[in-house]
């Protein structure tokens, strides 16, 4: 929860006299009004104040997608912050990847995306919308259209069970023998499950007659049903409808007959592009919202993009080769209709040096970016001490719980009181609110931000410093959750036709390839696998951890299993003979181990929870389970033997680097040893990028490095100066000697 006291802060910059004059005319007679000398981080906070002040919706308009994408948290905060609603009513309409004429159908992410964004903008639950002018220069549904792309459905609600079905089908779920992943649906008999998009769980509906009796979550995993709902939202997963009659003209007007794994079942890759034109589309994207006001992010940037976009459209229609391809105007407004959608509404250009343009407003704000302090703590607090005895407001935003805890040590070793500007239910943070109550000194507020970069506003005496300002850490991602069958695609990446595999229960087999199968009416992905006497396997999608590549030394090709002997069963039972005598010559070897004594590191301390929170990714299962194992036996007061496997770009390096901060952090050195030079000034990079914002020295022992240099960090190592040294084989030489030598992690 942001409290009144950051609400307040931006408050002032919307009664700066620029921006309360460019609101009035906005407000009283339209046309376009020009604001100037903004920054990035300026313009995320004058969107949702102009929002707030005119009361009407605001569409962000930017150059691409990844401008849309860098501004959306900022923004998302800062309206928050202005109007203390949830940042989901701020949306991204992302603009197709695909052109028409590529015979490609859109990112499966990217249609619901658009889908989402587009029923929540028709239906009102949209305030602020961010769309690169690509997506915006694409002809609408008139906007009765757009409500009907997701459905909610309750408790007692009466519905035809072949009508949701058909919705569901329509919307763009995929029907499935069991519901595990967004965008699925399940039937047995009058049960129904489904897995909405951007919902923590799937909900199973339960029909009686044509009444929905019942609607409960689920867990994916196990499919059991957790607890009772009495409603659910529906969301759609494109925003073309997949209807009987949509599908039959597909099937009549194909004529080329390609096909493509991109496109749903009985429709050909890009089928979208071709349906659009047959429709009815009359509105444009500023027609879904009500009154709303359109924001320029940099006009004459805008200008170039459409120009770009439309000679790209263009083009690639010269050079189809599909005789029904339409012309890009069918698709897109042309450069009168464009203009004239701009005028029927009232236009914000934001931009950062503002040039006067004839029949608009020009006004200036004076913003200026923050200084970067590159892990400089004792500068950059002497800055906040001046500004907060100036008389200015400081506000620090921090990407993370840990980070926020970080900044209030660094207050309290500085002695400068500090205030919380928002709330949530942690721990940690309510021990920080507690400690921050008792002082009415100026404060620095800290918040929890996404703010990459920072921002002055002199005229209204308020600093807003990002969340690497201080620390050049990278900003924190909330990547998409991985679906179950990623694994598949990462574990099997190089795997082809032909290639040799191992299924738990049946043997060796031969891959080849995936293939759609009907099961009990429902159409699902699965491995072929064939096996000796021309025996064939088909292993479903979700139980692919049955099955992994086979390795052999010297690529010896093995003989195929035969299904239904017990050749497979026998050899197992070989081998688990063999381990087992292995595995009591190991114990013999782990009793003698326990009774010798090891260092026993102490729980995670503050820097160390700052550290894991600034991983730019989200932690895998796998990886997690690892980075808790390896801490679990570190605090242990037996030595530590473990052997962390995993394929290149699993994060085995992530996990290494929190063993080594844990240990650093109770005044222990680690030594990092790696089996090739490439690969220990590769560790070097990821472990100086990773701990730039900690007072620790990271070194390199290798043939990069000079004699001289070589032994002044032999020396510097012994002396205690360098905490983490980085080298190959000349690690285990002699004369590398450690301060105080109590960890080591060898690199694979």
């Amino acid at each position: 929860m942001i409290l009144p006291l950051v609400s307040e802060l931006l408050a002032r910059i919307a009664r700066r006299p620029a921006v309360e004059e460019a609101c009035d005319k906005l407000r009283r007679s339209g046309g376009e009004v020009r604001l100037a000398g903004l920054t990035d981080s300026a313009k995320a906070l004058l969107v949702p104040l102009v929002f707030s002040e005119l009361g009407r919706p605001a569409i962000l308009l930017v150059d691409s997608n990844q401008r849309a994408e860098a501004l959306l948290e900022p923004i998302r905060w800062f309206y928050s912050a202005v109007t203390g609603k949830p940042g989901r009513r701020v949306a991204h309409l992302p603009a197709h990847d695909v052109l028409p004429y590529e015979n490609r159908s859109p990112h499966a992410e990217i249609s619901e995306d658009r889908a989402v964004a587009l029923w929540r903008l028709a239906t009102g639950e949209v305030d602020v919308l961010i769309a690169p002018v690509q997506a915006a220069l694409w002809r609408m549904r008139e906007r009765g259209f757009y409500p009907g792309l997701a459905r909610t459905i309750e408790r007692d609600q009466s519905i035809a069970h072949e009508e949701l079905i058909g919705f569901l089908a329509a919307a763009g779920y995929e029907k499935h023998v069991s519901c595990e992943m967004p965008g699925q649906f399940a039937v047995r008999g009058g049960i129904i499950d489904v897995y909405s998009p951007e919902t923590p769980q799937p909900v199973r509906i339960e029909l009686m007659a044509d009444t929905i009796e019942s609607i409960r979550a689920f867990d994916p995993n196990t499919q059991r049903s957790t607890n009772p709902v009495e409603r659910a939202l529906l969301l759609p997963l494109t925003e073309m409808l997949r209807h009987a009659e949509v599908l039959e003209r597909q099937r009549v007007g194909s004529g080329s007959g390609r096909e493509d794994d991109t496109a749903p079942a009985g429709f050909y890759a890009g089928w979208e592009f071709r349906e659009m034109p047959r429709e009815e589309r009359p509105g444009v994207l500023f027609d879904l919202a009500d009154d709303p006001v359109i924001v320029l992010d940099e006009p004459s940037m805008l200008d170039a993009a459409i120009e770009k976009y439309r000679g790209r459209l263009a083009e690639a229609f010269d050079k189809a080769e599909d005789p029904l391809a339409e012309p890009p105007d069918r698709y897109i407004l042309n450069g009168d209709e464009w203009s004239l959608a701009l005028q029927l509404f009232p236009q914000l250009a934001v931009e950062h040096l503002g040039l006067a343009q004839e029949g608009s407003t020009t006004l200036t704000v004076q913003t200026q970016s923050t200084t970067r302090y590159n892990g400089d703590v004792a500068a950059f607090m002497n800055e906040v001490r001046s500004r907060l005895g100036a008389g200015e407001h400081v506000m620090v935003s921090a990407a993370s719980t840990g980070e926020l805890e970080r900044f209030a040590d660094i207050c309290h070793e500085y002695e400068i009181p500090y205030a919380l500007g928002e709330l949530e239910e942690s721990t940690t943070v309510s021990r920080l609110a507690e400690e921050a109550s008792g002082s009415n000194a100026p404060a620095m507020v800290l918040v929890k931000a996404l703010l990459g970069e920072g921002v002055v506003f002199p005229e209204a005496q308020l600093v807003i410093y990002g969340d690497a300002d201080l620390f050049e850490t990278l900003p924190a991602q909330r990547p998409r959750a991985r679906p179950k069958t990623a694994s598949f695609f990462s574990d099997f990446s190089d795997l082809k036709p032909g290639d040799y595999v191992v299924h738990v229960d049946h043997g060796i087999g031969q891959f080849e390839g995936l293939r759609q199968v009907v099961v009990e009416g429902a159409t699902g992905e699965f491995m072929f696998l064939r096996y000796a006497g021309d025996a064939k396997l088909y292993v479903p999608l979700a139980r692919i951890d049955l099955v992994q590549k086979y390795q052999s030394l010297g690529g010896v090709e093995p003989q195929l299993d035969r299904l239904g002997t017990t050749v497979w069963e026998n050899r197992k039972s070989r081998v688990r003979k063999s381990v087992s005598d292995m595995a009591e010559k190991l114990l013999a070897l782990y009793a003698e181990r326990k009774t010798a004594p090891g260092h026993a590191f102490p729980p995670d301390s503050n820097w160390q929870r700052e550290f894991e929170d600034a991983f730019e990714f989200q932690e895998t299962p796998d990886q997690q389970r690892a980075i808790e194992d390896v801490k679990r036996d570190m605090e242990s007061s037996l030595p530590m033997d473990r052997l962390l496997c995993g394929d290149v770009g699993y994060g085995k390096t992530e996990v290494a680097m929190r063993a080594a901060f844990k240990a650093l952090a109770d005044g222990k050195q680690v030594a990092v040893l790696a089996p090739t030079t490439v690969l220990a000034f590769q560790h070097l990079e990821t472990f100086k990028r990773r701990f730039a914002a900690f007072p620790m020295r990271i070194e390199m022992l290798s043939r990069f490095r000079t004699d001289k240099e070589q032994k002044k960090t032999l020396e510097e190592l012994e002396a205690g100066k360098v905490d983490v040294v980085i080298g190959t084989h000349r690690l285990l030489s002699k004369d590398v000697k450690f301060h105080d030598s109590a960890w080591r992690t060898k690199s694979a």
